[in-house]
């Protein structure tokens, strides 16, 4: 879908990326959809190869017909002040 990210930030865990996004404004969901409030890490992006630390820090970002370029910056300001204080800058990646 067009509209929907998958992203990792390796040594964060998808619940506390997030929770510190709800805090910051952000409506964010953890893994993929077929593994929505599923503890472990979604048995679909390790079908795809994701390693599990990758698979454990995936969220599912997705815009909607009232985004604005306002919410894509709100999400990355939130995000990567998390990855700039988890020390996980330089291992961002596409999951």
């Amino acid at each position: 879908m067009p509209n929907t990210s998958c992203l990792a930030l390796p040594g964060v865990t998808s619940e506390l990326q997030v929770m510190a996004l709800d805090l910051a404004g952000v409506a964010a969901s953890a893994g993929s959809a077929c593994s929505s409030g599923k503890l472990q890490p979604s048995h679909v992006l390790r079908a795809m190869g994701a390693d599990a630390t990758t698979a454990g820090s995936a969220i599912r970002i997705s815009l909607g017909w009232r985004s604005t370029a306002d919410d894509v910056d709100r999400f990355l300001e939130a995000w990567c002040a998390l990855a700039a204080r988890s020390g996980a800058v330089g291992s961002l990646t596409a999951a």
